[in-house]
């Protein structure tokens, strides 16, 4: 992407106050001072441009709370004609582009600064609290110029062609207004030129530095960046963003920005951890020189470390012990504060999406918290984030008694993650060195991570006592978090291109008029065709037939074609226009005029089901806490279903107090209202709970209401009141993924019908039983306690079985086992009594008696031939690895194989090449252990 001209840069502004623009030798990065004789750039960073000047000599005329600064901010541009605009949540849900709020400009994207949509007010200011996981890794190293979680000051104007609010002179006059009302003093800035890019826009910006600290960017956004290419927008919008934290750190010059941020909870911490008091002018001589540390281009804290402790004279070993602990508390206070927001808008800790992020940072957090030897204070240190930020954002306290059942579940989750996390880690490393593989590879820590949620400090310690060589790259969880945020951009990239072969088919076109919103109830109507497309599909002037979305299928009918018709089977939106696909022996004409008619039985079916699919969200919401958003759905004719966040499998009790609230919502016959709202005043009238569905693009949004029960963006077909559904009767539900519970329901005569066949199930199970269906339970629960005696005594009988034939395999195995390069192996056939148990056991049995050997048990029945391979510790440690034996027996008999290093089993249907595979064991194991066929 191109860098922009120096013109962009010459402000009156500069030339006005006699600011000079030099190049920094170090970053090579123009900047602009005040000072002739400044010959760098000013900013502490790991280029040595300069050090912290300010920390205990603070540039500012007092000291300010985070609180105090963030009033002082939006006061001062409120008294300049900007209007105060309440925080947009940290989930940024209006979005289907990105995660997390990051910015302040993202309260805006892209329907404000692309022209879309008005503002909210113009100019404005807030203050947005972000969250940036890509700086995870550098957030206590760095004393605080990096952290998770902050507030950013954004003043924003929104200039159109035909309407200048104010650009880039006036914003930098404001910021020089502001520093000297904080009593900075305008020799002590430079303000450094870059180019900024975020969010799909892009501008030139000026950083702003006071006393090596950056306090502030001016972003002066006026393109929309497209494969790389700046693209010029209608719209220039001024994009600023002071760091609230920054400046209050700035204020009070105390040695970290956390000192600055959390005073006694952070005091509180070292408390809990015994932290020893530091003198903090130890502390401060350290953070003059922090900058010089980033763990996302450096080798890793000890090199970073070493240039730190050469600036103080001293040991990096020495320095590194002193360290650790501080920063590791530091970071536990930054990373609960952003975990608390995250949880406190009802994100569930899972594998996916924002979940994803949610449970990254609770395992970096009790990795962290286990180091400082308070695991247990996790609980507390919540609690105390909670009463210190609630006064300023009311919202957390409320969710306070969910946020600690989510942690106490994500906790319980954890635990089983790494008791069953050992034994896999184990087995992984066991055929590393039967691989002779002596250094954990990256890509395994992240496997084990992404796959199985094992962090990899616990794969680490594991590889370590097994022999094998670890070292996890200090910047993992960085990479962990940028790795799934770009998931995102390249999800969304990938569905848009499904639709690019028939868009460029509509490019021309006109929007097609959507009846079905005019008249949910309309069934039939005549239109215009304006294209046809091949000989499937048709495009009209306007349709009463809704296109597939929001989990909502296509509706379906017919076409009247003359005295023809012709069916449609699919219809979809391209764009702004809807393409009806057909199925006939009739091809319409384009300009003709047909009559659509829908297949009103299934479109007033979907109407039901997706009427209930709010009511059922918000009945779930109601039970299980305000953490519950609709995370999918797929409305049907006979089933539908919800998918919902929610932490653990949902109990019958929890359904069943869902289905009792949600069908008496059914018969309380309330109103459903629709209409259509422009977005700012929308979101300000619901709050953010209208993204219920996801993303809703456009100007205005259409706004479903069910009377005081819901309320949700959604562009879906309903009914007039609730009463009209009928019944709503939930049929089951299912644990689709971690943190995501599936709701199958079905709605009127169709949930009858699913009542009815259940009820006729228990009938039929009742007769088979013999038994009255009042005392069925009771029965069931009497059989299955006998067949788990029966089961229990088949398996000690096997056992017995193996154990005999165990000890007697030296003496039957007389001729069925051979020595390869020190390596036994047992070959034993059990013709066709194969009995895929007692070969196990009996293959057990006998590596347990000899740990050099490898048991090759086979077999076959009449119509699947059986291998089990085993191999003893000895076997093992000579390279046998049973699972590339199992497989390459497996596939001459026509099937698979598979099971660990020690222990594997495959099979296949061609019977006749047992023999033959057996042969191909043999060889493999020869292979294996060196040994020449």
């Amino acid at each position: 992407m191109e860098q922009f001209p120096a013109e962009e840069y010459a402000l009156p502004f500069f030339k006005e106050k006699g600011y000079i623009r030099k190049l920094c030798p170090r970053c090579n990065t123009y900047f602009w001072t005040l000072n002739p004789d400044r010959e760098t750039c000013g900013e502490a960073r790991a280029e040595g441009c300069a050090y912290y000047t300010f920390l205990g000599n603070p540039p500012t005329s007092r000291s300010y709370s985070a609180r105090e600064m963030r009033e002082t901010f939006m006061s001062f541009f409120e008294k300049r004609g900007h209007t105060r605009i309440k925080p947009y949540p940290v989930v940024a849900r209006w979005r289907d582009d990105i995660y997390l709020t990051h910015a302040s400009i993202i309260d805006f994207q892209p329907y404000v600064t692309e022209g879309i949509a008005p503002p909210p007010a113009n100019p404005l200011v807030i203050v947005q609290p972000c969250i940036r996981l890509v700086d995870i890794t550098n957030t206590g190293p760095t004393f605080g110029k990096y952290i998770t979680i902050f507030e950013m000051g954004g003043h924003h104007a929104f200039n159109y062609p035909d309407k200048e609010v104010y650009w880039k002179d006036q914003t930098v006059r404001y910021h020089d207004e502001f520093i000297r009302e904080l009593g900075i003093k305008p020799e002590e800035v430079t303000y450094k030129e870059e180019m900024w890019s975020g969010g799909g826009n892009a501008g030139p910006c000026l950083e702003c530095i006071v006393r090596g600290l950056e306090v502030a960017t001016l972003v002066f956004m006026q393109y929309k960046v497209v494969n790389d290419k700046l693209i010029k927008l209608p719209i220039r919008t001024v994009d600023t963003g002071y760091g609230i934290e920054r400046y209050t750190w700035l204020s009070q010059g105390v040695p970290s920005a956390f000192h600055a941020i959390y005073g006694d909870l952070l005091e509180e911490i070292f408390k809990m951890a015994n932290i020893s008091k530091v003198d903090n002018k130890f502390l401060a001589e350290v953070a003059k020189y922090s900058a010089l540390i980033n763990l996302d281009k450096t080798a890793g804290i000890l090199e970073s470390r070493k240039k730190v402790a050469e600036k103080l004279g001293m040991d990096a070993l020495q320095l590194n012990e002193i360290l650790t602990p501080i920063e590791n508390a530091f970071t536990v206070a930054d990373h609960t504060k952003c975990l608390t927001f995250i949880l406190a808008e009802g994100v569930v800790p899972s594998n996916i999406q924002e979940g994803y992020l949610a449970r990254l940072l609770f395992r970096r957090i009790y990795r962290l918290l286990r180091m400082l030897g308070i695991p247990n204070r996790l609980y507390d240190i919540i609690d105390m984030q909670i009463k210190y930020w609630s006064v300023d954002y009311p919202h957390l306290k409320e969710m306070r008694n969910e946020i600690m059942e989510m942690l106490s579940a994500e906790e319980e989750k954890f635990k089983e993650t790494i008791t069953r996390g050992g034994a896999l880690v184990r087995r992984i490393t066991e055929e590393f060195k039967a691989r002779r593989i002596q250094n954990v590879p990256v890509e395994t820590f992240v496997e084990f991570y992404d796959s199985h949620g094992i962090p990899p400090e616990i794969v680490k310690e594991i590889a370590e006592k097994e022999g094998l060589s670890a070292s996890v790259p200090d910047n993992f969880y960085a990479l962990i978090a940028e790795r799934h945020m770009a998931q995102t951009a390249k999800q969304t990239e990938e569905t848009t291109k499904t639709e690019d072969w028939l868009k460029e088919h509509v490019a021309d076109l006109p929007e097609t008029e959507p009846l079905y919103y005019k008249d949910q109830y309309m069934r039939e109507f005549e239109a215009k065709v304006l294209k046809v497309i091949g000989k499937e599909h048709v495009v009209l002037d306007k349709t009463c037939f809704y296109p597939e979305g929001g989990g909502q299928p296509s509706d379906g009918g017919y076409l009247r074609v003359g005295d023809e018709k012709v069916e449609v089977v699919d219809v979809q939106k391209v764009g702004r226009v809807i393409v009806h696909k057909i199925k006939g022996d009739v091809i319409p004409t384009e300009g003709a005029i047909v009559r659509g008619v829908i297949d009103w039985e299934k479109r007033y079916a979907l109407m039901k089901s997706h009427t209930a699919t709010h009511v059922i969200n918000s009945a779930a919401r109601r039970v299980l806490g305000q953490h519950v958003w609709q995370f999918g759905t797929q409305k049907g004719v006979e089933s539908s279903r919800l998918d919902i966040s929610h932490y653990k499998r949902l109990t019958r009790e929890e359904v069943y107090k869902i289905e009792q609230l949600a069908n008496e919502a059914v018969f309380r016959h309330i109103p459903v209202e629709i209409s259509w709202i422009p977005r700012s005043e929308a979101e300000s009238l619901y709050g953010f709970r209208l993204y219920q569905g996801g993303a809703v693009p456009g100007k205005e949004i259409r706004v479903v209401k069910i009377g005081d029960w819901e309320v949700e963006a959604c562009g879906g077909t309903h009914l007039k009141n609730t009463g009209e559904i009928g019944f709503i009767k939930i049929l089951h539900t299912e644990r689709i993924q971690d943190g995501v519970e599936r709701l199958i329901y079905s709605i009127g005569t169709y949930a009858l019908k699913a009542i009815q066949k259940n009820e006729e199930l228990l009938w039929r199970v009742s007769e088979i039983l013999n038994s009255p269906l009042e005392k069925l339970d009771k029965t069931a629960e009497k059989l299955l306690r006998e067949l788990k005696e029966v089961d229990a005594e088949r398996r000690r009988l096997i056992k017995e079985l193996a154990e005999r034939e165990g000890t007697l395999a030296g003496v039957k195995a007389a001729q069925e086992l051979k020595e390869v390069n020190g390596v036994k192996v047992l070959f034993r056939d059990f013709g066709s009594n194969v009995n895929v148990d007692l070969m196990i056991q009996m293959a057990s049995e006998a590596v347990k008696n000899d740990e050099s050997l490898v048991a090759v048990l086979y077999g076959a029945d009449g119509k699947t031939a059986r291998v089990v391979i085993m191999a003893g510790k000895k076997a093992l440690e000579r390279g046998v690895n049973a699972v590339e034996v199992a497989r390459e027996a497996s596939a001459i008999i026509g099937g698979g194989g598979g099971g660990r290093p020690n222990f594997a089993q495959g099979g296949g249907p061609v019977i006749d090449k047992l023999q033959e595979a057996i042969k191909k064991a043999e060889d493999v194991i020869r292979r294996q252990v060196g040994a020449k066929a």
